[in-house]
Formats: C-alpha cells, structure tokens, sequence
C-alpha cells in the first residue's frame, strides 16, 4: 500500500472498516472521486440508482432490513435537493444514513458566483433533513469527520446525517492514517433503580400490554422472554414483527380499531417501548390507551414533550431496558387467567372487520400469504391497498420484514423493495404499490432489472390517485380534481425492462401467476385491474379520526395511588 491517498480513497476504506457492504446513488462530476476510489477498491457493491431521491430510498430500506448503516453518495446542489425529501422520511423512520455529497472547489463555496453545480447555503438545507450535516474543510479532517458522522447517525434515536466534501478536498492526497477504526457506539444503560421501579409498577397488573415502536426491532429476545411471562403486545407500523404477528399474545399492528380500544380499557398497564404513538397510529392523538401508561425510551423527549405523557418513564436503550425488566420481573408476574383470551378475541374481531371490507381481494390478500410464506420482505408505497391491508392484513414474522414509507410520501414502494432485496438477497421482497405511485419513480425498474433483485412487485393499478378520489367522495362532495391520472402501458415498460409481466383481470386464477412469478429469474410485476375486479367491499376515507376529545396534550390517569 503507497503511503499516501486521496480523501476520496481515504473515505472507501473508512467505510469498507464500517462494514459498509453495498451504497447507492448516482454518479456525477462532484462525487466521482469517490467513487472512482470505491470501484477501484472493489470491496463496496455500489448500485447505481436512477435518481438521488431512489438512492436514499433504497439506503433507507437497505439499513432498515440488514439492521446496519446505509450509504448513499450523491452530487452537490439539484442532486443534494433531490435527496432531501427521502432524507425525511429517513428522519421520521430513525434510519442511520450516511448521505455524503459533494461539493464545489472551495475557492468558490458560499460565494454565489453561479458556478455549475452550487447550490445557495446547501448545508443549511441538509441541516434540515438530517439528524446532523457537516462539511469537510480541509483533507486533514476528513476522517474525523466521517468517523464522527457516523457515530451519529448509527447513535440512537438514529437518522440520517449527511457531509459535504468539495470536489478538491476529494481529490487531495493525504498520509494513510494509523487507523481506521470506526469510534465505538454506545448504547444509552438506563437506571438499574428505575427499571426496577417500572418492575414494582408492572408486578401489580394482571392485563399488562407491551406497545412495541420501531426502537424496539433490535429487542427481539428481549420482548420472547416477557411473553413467556404473560404479557400482550401490540405493535406500531414500524414495531411489526419483532414478536412474530401469528403470535398468540399480540394484536400485531391492529393498535387502533374500536374493538381494541375497548380491549384496551380493560387493560390494567401499558409499556409502551421505542414508539413515538404517531398521530395516524392512534386518530390524531385521540385513542384511548391504557392507564397507567409507561414508557421506555432512548429519547427524553418521550419524557414530557409528546402528546401521550406517561406516568413512569424510563430513558434507556429499549434492549438493556427490556433485559434488565425481564431480570426483575422473573416468576413474579401474576396474569389474568383471561387477559391473553380477551386479546384474541380482540384481534379476531379487528381482522374480521378488516376483511370484511375486502371483497372481491380477499383472495389476493390470502395468495400473498400463503405464496410468500414467513421468511419473506413486505415493501409497501403509499396506496389504498396498504392503508387498507397492507400495513395489518399480511403478517409479517421478523422485525425486519418490514419496509413501509413512515412518512407518508407516496412514490417511494419500488426504490425501498431494491434497498430491501439488495440487504436481503436470500429473501423473496414482495412489493406493494399503487399506479399513481409508481410513476413518481419509475426509472428505477431499470436499475431493478441491472441488479437482478428478487420482487415480487403486486400493482395495484386503479387509474387514478384512489385514496385522494375516495377522500373527495368522502369530504369534498365528490369533486374529482386532479385526482384522475392517465394510465401508462406498464406491460410494455416492464418487458422493455426486462421483468416478468401479468396483468390480472380477475382474480380465478392468482395463485398460478404468482407461481409463475416466483419461478421467474426475473424481478415480477403483477399488475392488478382493479376496474375489471371490482371496488372494495368498504369505501377508504382517508385516514382514520376519532370525533371525541379533542385535546392534543393526552394526560393518561394512573390508576395507582
């Protein structure tokens, strides 16, 4: 090895040290001395995205699924803008992401000399979308900065961070370092007096339920270990599958519909651990929890900054938490002989609802299940289809099988199933997504197809935006503006490709062509007429609301003197 590098070399062995496996993005004149250096290298497969807002996406999906630091490099100014929505959603997901981007000559930053590429006060941007943004002023440190960046983004709450190199820097030789060795996370301990306290509480309920939030998908052994104690559990969005959903003690992700909240009320303690309870995963704020409510979390903001203020709260890493809970509570838990029936019984009733709400798609629902198994990726955009199944009706057996848009943008399904499958390769990615989604990013088909990933993409293609139409009806004396959208030949854009193709008419005969797609060598599409099908049973409206109480700030009432 020469004694000297570039910075951009310099960084590609950094990485490599990280453990990083593969990154994403798209290739430009600002970053290509990076990557020049990681394809030099050879060690780091890098997927060359159609767009930068697809890259972070499939980064995002590739550190959710593979529980490590996603990668994504993109050029400086309309590229960096391109990325800053999915870093958003990495945002809300609390996905570690290292986006690094480039940056003009030095000489010129911050100077507005219209020079190709510049963007106005582009670090102010990032510092908006990221948990953190910083920018490399000189090749001396730029391994201290990525080595802090990185201990960022991967320190929970985690989220994306993103750092700046101009082009120059890039380009700098630099002595080889004496090592190369990433800074050491470290994992917040709580208060062994505390959580034996929070044991104290939970020793007097008989009904206790577990809330599990995506803070807690690393917890998995943890949270097996209370449910042998007797515990329920029930499971955000992003909380899916770190106890597996055919689990008899869970209500897998069916955490607000009026049969649970009623179940709910008979429960005598919820833990609520690693959720922030989202908006749209409790009618704005509104769902009657248990009480008393406690919280475990790694972010004191859940301490009293959050419209759900618990009565006993608990700052710590959800796993530690949950070991030294489970040390505490050790054959001294007494459970309602009733409570884990009561809960079936909840559940039964939330998924019959569900599915009475289907028809003509029960079928594809049960196809989907019975075709994928349990070791499979559930990779859902932003569609009717999700809102109304997706996020509850396919169950999902580990806590990273699981990949959805968190924070509502729609367009983000496909890019998230490569990022999944490319973390993932031994498993099968089943993608849903809608027509109207699709398009946002449809160039990255192509990029699928250059990977040769494994998805099973079902389009649910109803020509137009649905959940927006089905609102309209619903609200907007059914006025349809803008909401209709014209609807491309997607056979064509699949075969032109390079995937597997059906479009489904009717649903007779869905489970031979999903055979036919899983024995394909190819990434599938199968497209749904949702015209010729047929409507659902039981019209969308857009997301569920609760008409009572109408007070943001949730103070639950402990039971306890």
């Amino acid at each position: 090895m020469s004694d000297k590098t570039s910075v951009g070399g310099l960084v590609a062995a950094f990485l490599e040290e990280c453990g990083v496996g593969a990154a994403f993005g798209v290739i430009s004149i600002h970053n290509m001395p990076f990557l020049d250096a990681v394809g030099k290298r050879g060690k780091i497969h890098y997927v060359s995205a159609r767009g930068e807002a697809g890259a972070v996406n499939m980064a995002d999906a590739y550190a959710r699924v593979g529980q490590r630091l996603g990668v994504v490099f993109t050029s400086t100014g309309v590229a960096a803008g391109n990325a800053a929505g999915s870093l958003v959603e990495a945002q809300t997901a609390g996905t570690p992401i290292l986006h690094i981007t480039g940056q003009i000559e030095t000489q010129h930053l911050d100077k507005n000399h219209s020079f190709i590429h510049e963007a106005r006060d582009q670090l102010t941007m990032l510092k908006a979308v990221s948990k953190k943004a910083y920018r490399v002023d000189s090749p001396k440190t730029a391994l201290s900065t990525f080595k802090d960046a990185v201990c960022v983004a991967l320190t929970a709450p985690m989220g994306p961070v993103s750092v700046e190199v101009p082009i120059d820097i890039q380009q700098a030789l630099i002595e080889w370092p004496d090592s190369l060795e990433p800074l050491i996370i470290k994992k917040l301990q709580p208060e062994i007096g505390k959580i034996k306290e929070l044991a104290i509480k939970l020793m007097r309920a008989k009904r206790p339920l577990i809330w599990l939030g995506g803070g807690a998908r690393h917890a998995s052994k943890e949270v097996a270990r209370l449910a042998m104690m007797g515990f329920g559990f029930v499971s955000s969005v992003q909380g899916r599958g770190i106890i597996s959903e055919d689990h008899p003690q869970t209500l897998g992700a069916f955490n607000m519909y009026g049969c649970v909240e009623e179940f709910y009320n008979s429960c005598d303690a919820m833990l609520v651990v690693g959720s922030r309870l989202r908006g749209n995963e409790t009618l704005k704020y509104k769902l009657g929890l248990p009480s008393p409510l406690y919280q475990i979390d790694v972010d004191n903001a859940a301490r009293n900054d959050r419209p759900y203020i618990p009565d006993y709260f608990v700052q710590g890493d959800s796993q530690a938490s949950l070991a030294n809970l489970a040390d505490a509570l050790e054959n001294k838990m007494n459970i309602d002989l009733d409570f884990i029936k009561d809960l079936q019984t909840a559940r039964a009733q939330a998924e019959d609802f569900l599915r009475s709400g289907l028809s003509p798609y029960e079928k594809l629902v049960d196809t989907i299940q019975l075709k994928a198994g349990k070791d499979f990726i559930w990779a859902r955009d932003v569609t009717i289809s999700n809102s109304t199944w997706g996020n509850r009706g396919v169950f999902i057996s580990g806590s990273r099988d699981g990949v959805h848009a968190l924070g509502g943008g729609i367009g983000q399904g496909l890019q998230m199933a490569i990022g999944a499958a490319i973390a993932a390769p031994e498993k099968t990615v089943f993608c849903l997504v809608g027509d109207g989604g699709l398009q946002v990013n449809i160039g990255e088909l192509a990029t699928a197809a250059q990977e040769n990933v494994n998805i099973i993409m079902i389009l649910m293609n109803s020509q137009n935006y649905e959940v927006i139409k089905n609102i309209q009806n619903a609200e907007y004396g059914g006025r349809h503006y803008y909401s209709d959208i014209f609807t491309p030949d997607f056979k064509g854009i699949a075969e032109s490709n390079k995937w597997f193709y059906r479009k489904l008419n009717t649903l007779s005969n869905v489970e031979e062509i999903f055979d036919e797609a899983i024995k394909s060598d190819l990434p599938s599409i199968l497209e749904i007429d949702m015209p010729s099908i047929g409507p659902f049973a039981r019209a969308f409206g857009g997301p569920p609301v609760k008409q009572k109480n109408n007070h943001l700030k949730i103070k639950v009432n402990s039971k306890e003197d």
